[in-house]
């Protein structure tokens, strides 16, 4: 196999590279003509979230590459690494069509020569990757910190986007790329989502007709959770039951986590307020499903007319029409894990307050969609 495919998509051309030398030297080509690049880690069965990300890269950069690589370091033992959904030709044709120049395509003997479990060098952030995700999948965190660690040496200086679906990936990638220099300036994307709010995912492949119509119920509890904020609930503890309880009543549907968070550090509050983020995660059928909003995104939330920064070098969305990185971000603060999850059931049907046909940017990127 040679190291550079082509393969014709209804936008245009997209070249593929399969090693990291050959991508390299492509790059540093295209760097020599003073071009920007933008990077859109994937792990491949793309959807509209996905093309989202890589329509963003397209109107701030001047080349945009797209990598697909599955990566065996994010998944534990028990998990989907062999059955996770591929689709090689249909990602190609896609990532053109949203205008994606470059795709990225390794093998994984080419990401890690001697096996994934002979890589002696992870990533791992502290604060960020505690807690929530870093509780159910004590392993993935890292994992996904060290193979777009390894992306972002690979690409060097580019612009890179992600979608807020994965928050607790997001800012960790975001503290990474500030404590360890990184030439890389990190895109926060809103959440892509269907008509009835469920978040846009590759694994949502896994569910069958009658899951697909109780999914949105998680989207739904975590309304429920803001809904309740705004309308004045400060306890956590209310917010949690009310969500868990939400989530609890819907037919087939295993509760994981929900939680309610400081949306910058990410960590439990003991008062929720219009600046709390809130988290769920639970299990249907195959499928794993995971979830994040900010209070001040449900509508009625207080504002002051202020850019809301809800999290590490995240931007509003008029921020992100006008396509504007923060040249100096402010540093994520940190603080050591506190509190707990919950997953006490009280009805709360029919408070969420969603507005259930948002659609926005948002992907499943590096770290996989769940």
């Amino acid at each position: 196999m040679s190291d550079a495919d082509h393969m014709t998509a209804r936008a245009g051309t997209v070249q593929t590279y399969r090693t990291i030398g050959a991508l390299r030297e492509f790059l540093a080509a295209k760097r020599g003509a003073d071009v920007t690049v933008g990077l859109v880690p994937t792990m491949g069965y793309l959807h509209e979230g996905h093309q989202q990300l890589i329509e963003r890269a397209g109107a701030e950069c001047d080349v945009v590459v797209t990598t697909v690589f599955v990566n065996p370091l994010q998944f534990a033992e028990h998990e989907d690494l062999d059955s996770y959904p591929r689709d090689p030709e249909g990602d190609c044709l896609k990532a053109g069509a949203a205008g994606s120049t470059v795709m990225f395509v390794p093998a994984p003997e080419e990401m890690y020569p001697d096996g994934a479990d002979a890589v002696a060098t992870t990533v791992s952030v502290a604060g960020f990757g505690s807690g929530m995700e870093g509780a159910s999948r004590p392993t993935h965190l890292a994992g996904v910190c060290t193979v777009v660690a390894k992306l972002f040496n690979i690409v060097g200086p580019c612009r890179a986007y992600f979608g807020e679906k994965d928050y607790q990936q997001l800012a960790s990638i975001t503290a990474m790329v500030e404590d360890l220099s990184f030439p890389v300036q990190v895109v926060g994307c809103e959440t892509s989502r269907e008509p009835d709010g469920l978040a846009r995912s590759s694994r949502n492949a896994y569910l069958s007709a009658e899951e697909r119509q109780v999914a949105p119920v998680l989207h739904e509890a975590l309304c429920l959770g803001a809904r309740l904020v705004i309308e004045g609930e400060t306890d956590p503890v209310v917010v949690r039951e009310g969500m868990a309880g939400l989530i609890g009543d819907a037919p087939l549907c295993e509760l994981d986590y929900v939680e309610v968070v400081d949306g910058v550090t990410l960590q439990p509050v003991t008062s929720a307020d219009a600046t709390s983020r809130l988290f769920g995660a639970m299990r249907l059928g195959r499928a794993r499903l995971i979830d994040n909003i900010a209070v001040s995104e449900v509508a009625g939330a207080p504002s002051d007319g202020a850019t809301r920064r809800t999290g590490p070098l995240l931007l509003s969305g008029e921020e992100q029409g006008r396509a504007t990185v923060p040249a100096d971000p402010p540093r994520p603060r940190r603080a050591r894990p506190a509190g707990g999850r919950i997953g006490r059931r009280r009805s709360l049907r029919g408070r969420s307050g969603c507005h259930r046909g948002r659609h926005a940017h948002g992907s499943d990127h590096q770290g996989g969609p769940r």
